[in-house]
């Protein structure tokens, strides 16, 4: 075995709600996947062995050639989960409503929020070594080093190596990791240092949870949902909202006169007075508030006008748009990983900056997971005895029918690491009529009416189509950032803009050649680069991954044409 091809390889793996593995070599991330892309779960938990061979599989190596592994998290509840996978299974179907709560649910749920809150300990940490010690050897490796990171170093790490910036302020928010539920730091030198830890007790994570558990949504997955629907509340003031007396900022942290769930039963009360919608603005709203109270100081105290940011909470586009606005920062990025989902990739490099000196990079595109050859496409395709024919010119036949009203399912290269589909597992449609907008929500994607679709850009059209004057496109590509349409643009961008005329877009440069081409053949008839892009999937199921899981979603939707690489399939029936 080359000593040099050992020593440079560093997994990053987590086994937590969105399981997933990552392989570092150098200045470079070879690969990343979420185990939810194969086991067909979405938000898949458990230790990801799938994801871990699938990046083997990948670098063409053996566990062997891995020297360094990194995993995240060793406090009390996350060990706990380790030991019992029963347990981790049981909370994983209550929280997709795959199964009812038992008698006991209430009592469960205030232990689960206690103990959660709980910080790593001697035994935990111990407990949680040695298991993830088992789990490695069943899957081959031997001979390695083995280093537990802290769950929000590991989101800090995330965003700030994959920020581009030199230096910068961090913050990261969670529901909670490791007795946190955020931490504030700096970046400079290729270094990060801790300026703030931000306590359990009173988590802007938890808060939110509850209010989508309130609004009968499944936590840790439908907040989007709930974000979405505040835009069709009639407005309340500040001084009217009830829930901004439950929850304040003060010195950098998130102070309350209650603990978790003495604050979900005084938001309880507050939900019965008030239509769902209305609820949700109120909600969205000291979410925002209070947390851009927190990234203005800490900004203020730190004397750093760039700022990267990462955790779960930090899935909000509203709540990063408001914070990309703001008159303190000049750039921020977010890492568009932000979930637990990405803390093998920050679990990864923060051991390939400790053992190898690598800084970090930044992250031009997100195309990171498998890819399949011609021969394994055709093969499904024959499998499956459907008629295909192979075509010349790809974007500009799909660019014809998205132009011809048509909806097309796109599936090309990698698979995208992280929640949002960039041009290679997507669902296509013309940008500016609502009416295909609609059938996408109700027919095919199966998902609520009011949460709106985002566009695919043609970079160099974002500053005509959007307002861009204080939001760096460059610094957010890959919809991490909701943006406001520019009035003379609305129309255009009917199909793919909220209620409130803001979108999340996904800003598209060189990265993507044959996806960038269909853009500029769709630019030649619409004036704009601009498609509907949502993700190659039915709501509620993970991506589509392989050509067996994108002929099976096209057979289930019933949509007519599907793209897979150079192959066209037509639906006749």
């Amino acid at each position: 075995m080359d000593k040099r091809l050992k020593q440079n390889h560093v997994l990053g793996i987590w086994d937590g709600h969105d399981a997933g593995a990552a392989l570092v070599k150098g200045d470079k991330i070879v690969f990343a996947v979420n185990e939810e892309r194969f086991t067909r779960r979405k938000l898949e938990a458990g230790f990801p062995s799938r994801s871990i061979k699938a990046c083997l599989e990948y670098a063409g190596i053996p566990p062997s050639a891995v020297a360094d592994i990194a995993a995240s998290t060793s406090d009390p509840a996350k060990t706990l989960t380790r030991l019992s996978p029963r347990l981790k299974e049981e909370y994983y179907l209550m929280r997709r409503r795959k199964k009812g709560p038992g008698r006991f649910n209430g009592l469960k749920k205030g232990f689960k929020y206690r103990f959660t809150e709980l910080g790593p300990n001697f035994l935990s940490t111990r407990l949680s070594r040695r298991h993830l010690n088992n789990q490695l050897k069943k899957n081959g490796f031997k001979n390695y080093r083995l280093h537990l990171v802290d769950h929000h170093s590991g989101h800090a790490q995330a965003a700030a190596r994959c920020s581009g910036f030199e230096e910068c302020l961090v913050i990261t928010l969670d529901g909670v990791g490791d007795g946190l539920s955020g931490s504030i730091w700096t970046f400079g030198n290729n270094k990060l240092e801790l300026i703030k830890k931000i306590p359990s007790k009173v988590s802007m994570g938890i808060f939110f949870e509850h209010v989508t558990n309130l609004m009968n949504m499944r936590e840790l997955e439908d907040e989007g949902k709930v974000m979405a629907l505040a835009n069709y509340a009639y407005p309340v003031d500040d001084a009217d909202n009830p829930i901004m007396n439950l929850i304040r900022c003060e010195n950098l942290q998130f102070v309350s006169n209650y603990r978790s769930i003495g604050m979900f039963k005084a938001m309880k009360k507050i939900f019965w007075r008030y239509p769902s919608e209305q609820f949700a603005f109120m909600a969205q709203r000291v979410l925002e508030k209070r947390v851009i109270d927190l990234v203005k100081d800490a900004v203020t105290r730190s004397g750093l006008n760039k700022t990267a940011l990462a955790g779960g909470l930090f899935s909000n586009i509203k709540l990063n748009m408001k914070a990309g606005e703001l008159d303190e920062i000049e750039n921020l990025y977010v890492f568009p990983h932000p979930g637990d989902g990405g803390l093998a990739i920050g679990s990864a490099l923060a051991v390939n900056h400790r053992k190898y000196g690598i800084p970090g990079f930044k992250l031009n595109d997100l195309y990171l997971g498998p890819a399949f050859t011609h021969d394994e496409i055709l093969a499904a395709l024959r499998q499956r005895k459907v008629s295909f024919k192979q075509i010349k010119d790809v974007a500009r036949t799909a660019a014809a029918l998205i132009l011809d009203n048509e909806i097309i399912l796109w599936f090309r290269g990698r698979v995208e690491i992280g929640p949002r589909a960039l041009g290679n597992r997507s669902i296509l449609a013309r940008p500016d009529d609502r009416r295909i907008r609609d059938r996408l929500n109700l027919a095919l994607k199966k998902r609520v009416w009011y949460q709106p679709f985002c566009p695919s850009i043609l970079l160099e059209d974002a500053s005509a189509l959007l307002h861009t004057e204080k939001q760096g496109v460059l610094d957010n590509p890959f919809m991490t950032s909701a943006f406001r349409v520019r009035n003379e643009h609305l129309n255009a961008m009917a199909g793919v803009i909220n209620v409130d005329s803001t979108c999340r877009p996904h800003f598209v440069a060189d990265e993507n050649p044959v996806y960038r081409d269909l853009l500029v053949h769709i630019k030649k008839e619409l004036g704009m680069g601009v498609v509907l892009n949502t993700s190659f999937n039915i709501h509620g199921e993970p991506l589509v991954c392989s050509p067996d899981d994108a002929l099976d979603t096209f057979v289930r939707t019933g949509v007519r044409y599907l793209f897979l690489e150079d192959f066209l399939i037509e639906n006749r029936s």
